[in-house]
C-alpha cells in the first residue's frame, strides 16, 4: 500500500519536515501525484545524526556479538526475499522500473545483506601475531555515523548495497535517499525495524524536487557535518565531482559509485548472437538507467553492418510499455526532464549526422508519459557530442573501428566508465586489451552477471564485500613476558640525583 504522505525516519520514529513543508511524487507513466513527501534541510540532517551517533554511543548495536548482528542482517534479507513483489511495485510506481526486473534487483538486494552477514561471521576473528615476546592483534571497530546518499536508478538495491556493508562494520546511518525514489527507502525501512535493527541505527531524510535550495541542503548537510566520518555517494559523474570536492573539504573518507558511458568492444571473430543478446540487454534493461547500462558499442568494420543490423531488429520489437505490467520490457523514464533531455540528446545527434537505426521517439501508443522506444544510433563519431555522453536511457551508439589499438583509443574517450565489455574469441587480444581500457572492471564474453561474491577492482573499498572502509581497525600488542624494558636515568639515579 502506497502512502499518502511520506515522512523522515530519525531515531525509529516517523518525523516531519524541520520546515513543515513537503514536495509532490509523480509516477512517471501518467504524471499522477502518488504521495507528499517531507523536505528535508540542514536541520532534518541534524537531528538524524544525533539519533545516529546516540545509537553508536548508548545503543546496543556496535557492541552486538557477531552472531547477533549476523542474526538481523539475515533477517533483513529474509524480509526482503518476503517483500520482492512490494519492493517492485514501489520501484515501477516511482521509477518507472518493470515491475519484473525491479523484483528481480530485489532478490539481489537480499543477497547484499547475506553477504554482508557472512562477512561479519568471517570477520570475527581477529587477527592475531605471535613473536618470542609478544602477541598483536587487530580490534576492529566501527568508523562511527555513516552518511549514505543513493540515486534514483534501482534505488532499493543501490540502498541496499550502500547500507549492508555498513551495517556490517557496526555503523550507524544516515540515509538519504534521492527525490525520485522515496518509496523503497520507506520500504528498507519497515524491513529494518520488522528484523530488530534497533531504533537509530538506520535514520532516512529526504530531499527535495526542487535542484536548488532547498533541494541540495540535505545532501549538503550531510556531508559537513562533523559526526560523520564515512560517506558513500553513487550517482551522476557530474554531480559526483562536487561531492568529491564537498568531502575533501570537510576532511570526510568519501566511496562513490559513478556513473559513465561504458563501451562493449565488437570483434570480427566474436560470437555475434551471443555479443549482440548482451549489448541488448546491458543497453535496454532496467531502462538503460543503470550504473553498467551497454550504452555504446565500437564494432570491428568487417561485422559493424551486421551489428548495426541485428542491434536494430530486436530493438524494435522491444516491448515499451507501463511499468506494472509483467510483460513491459522498457518502463518510462524516470521524470519528464530526464525524457526531454534524452529526446533533446537523439535529435541532436541526427542532425550531426548520426543515423537512427531503430526507435528514437515516443511510441505511438503512449502518446502520455515518459516513455521512449529503445533506440540505435548507427554511424556515430568521435566528433559528435553523444559519443561520449551519458544519458542514462535507452539510447545505443554504434561507431565502427578497425584495429585494436583505434579500439583501445576510442574506449578510453569514456572518461567516466564505470565497466568495459570485450567480445572476442581471442584470449591473448582479450588479456592485452582489458588493462588498456581504463574501466575498473572488465568483462570479456559476459554481459556483466554481477556476481556478489566476485571482487571488484573498485578503488574506494566499499562496495560490497568491502566493509574495511566503514571500520577502524586498532592494533593492540601484548607483552608475552616479563621481559626486560630499556632505562633511562640510571645514571642519575646512581649519583643521587642533580
Amino acid at each position: 500500500m502506497v502512502p499518502e504522505n511520506v515522512s523522515h525516519f530519525i531515531g525509529g520514529q516517523h518525523v516531519r519536515s524541520a520546515m513543515l513543508k513537503t514536495f509532490a511524487a509523480a509516477d512517471p507513466a501518467a504524471g499522477n501525484e502518488y504521495a507528499q513527501v517531507a523536505v528535508g534541510v540542514a536541520g532534518d540532517i541534524n537531528q538524524a545524526v544525533l539519533a545516529a551517533q546516540d545509537a553508536l554511543q548508548t545503543g546496543p548495536w556496535p557492541e552486538m556479538t557477531p552472531k547477533e548482528r549476523v542474526c538481523v542482517l539475515t533477517g533483513i534479507a529474509d524480509a526482503i526475499a518476503d517483500r520482492a513483489g512490494d519492493i517492485a511495485d514501489a520501484e515501477a510506481l516511482g521509477t518507472g522500473l518493470p515491475v519484473t526486473q525491479a523484483g528481480e534487483r530485489a532478490v539481489r538486494a537480499a543477497g547484499c545483506f547475506r553477504l554482508a552477514a557472512d562477512l561479519v561471521t568471517a570477520r570475527a576473528a581477529d587477527e592475531a601475531t605471535a613473536g618470542a615476546d609478544h602477541l598483536g592483534c587487530v580490534v576492529r571497530r566501527p568508523a562511527g555515523v555513516a552518511g549514505l546518499i543513493t540515486p534514483w536508478r534501482t534505488p532499493f538495491l543501490a540502498q541496499a548495497r550502500a547500507l549492508a556493508p555498513a551495517l556490517a562494520a557496526g555503523c550507524t546511518v544516515v540515509l538519504k535517499p534521492d527525490e525520485g525514489a522515496p518509496l523503497p527507502a520507506v520500504l528498507l525501512a519497515e524491513i529494518t525495524v520488522a528484523a530488530g535493527l534497533p531504533a537509530g541505527v538506520l535514520n532516512i531524510v529526504h530531499g527535495s524536487r526542487h535542484h536548488r535550495a532547498p533541494g541540495t541542503q540535505a545532501r549538503d548537510a550531510l556531508i559537513a557535518h562533523p559526526a560523520v566520518t564515512r560517506l558513500w555517494f553513487a550517482g551522476d559523474a557530474d554531480d559526483g565531482r562536487q561531492v568529491m570536492l564537498d568531502a575533501a573539504e570537510h576532511r570526510k573518507n568519501l566511496a562513490a559509485e559513478l556513473t559513465g558511458t561504458s563501451p562493449a568492444l565488437v570483434f570480427a571473430d566474436a560470437d555475434l548472437e551471443q555479443a549482440a543478446d548482451a549489448v541488448l540487454f546491458g543497453a535496454f534493461a532496467l531502462n538503460g538507467q543503470r550504473r553498467t547500462a551497454t550504452s555504446a558499442v565500437l564494432a570491428q568494420r568487417p561485422v559493424y553492418d551486421d551489428i548495426v543490423s541485428r542491434l536494430a531488429k530486436r530493438a524494435d520489437h522491444i516491448r515499451v510499455g507501463a511499468p506494472s505490467d509483467p510483460l513491459t520490457e522498457l518502463g518510462p523514464l524516470a521524470d519528464a526532464e530526464h525524457y526531454n533531455r534524452v529526446n533533446s540528446s537523439v535529435r541532436a545527434a541526427v542532425r550531426d549526422g548520426a543515423r537512427m537505426a531503430a526507435g528514437g521517439r515516443r511510441p505511438a501508443a503512449l502518446p502520455e508519459g515518459n516513455y521512449f522506444e529503445a533506440t540505435v544510433l548507427s554511424g556515430v563519431t568521435p566528433s559528435m557530442q553523444i559519443f561520449a555522453e551519458h544519458l542514462c536511457g535507452p539510447v545505443l551508439r554504434v561507431t565502427p573501428f578497425d584495429t585494436d589499438e583505434e579500439a583501445a583509443v576510442l574506449a578510453r574517450a569514456f572518461k567516466d566508465a564505470p565497466v568495459a565489455y570485450i567480445w572476442t574469441e581471442d584470449v591473448e587480444r582479450a588479456h592485452r586489451l582489458a588493462p588498456a581500457l581504463g574501466a575498473a572492471d572488465t568483462w570479456v564474453n559476459s554481459h556483466n552477471p554481477q556476481d556478489l561474491q566476485t571482487p571488484s577492482a573498485d578503488p574506494s573499498g566499499a562496495g560490497l564485500g568491502g566493509i574495511d572502509f566503514y571500520t577502524q581497525s586498532l592494533a593492540v600488542h601484548i607483552a608475552a613476558d616479563d621481559g626486560p624494558v630499556p632505562r633511562l636515568g640510571e645514571l642519575i639515579s646512581a649519583h643521587g640525583g642533580s
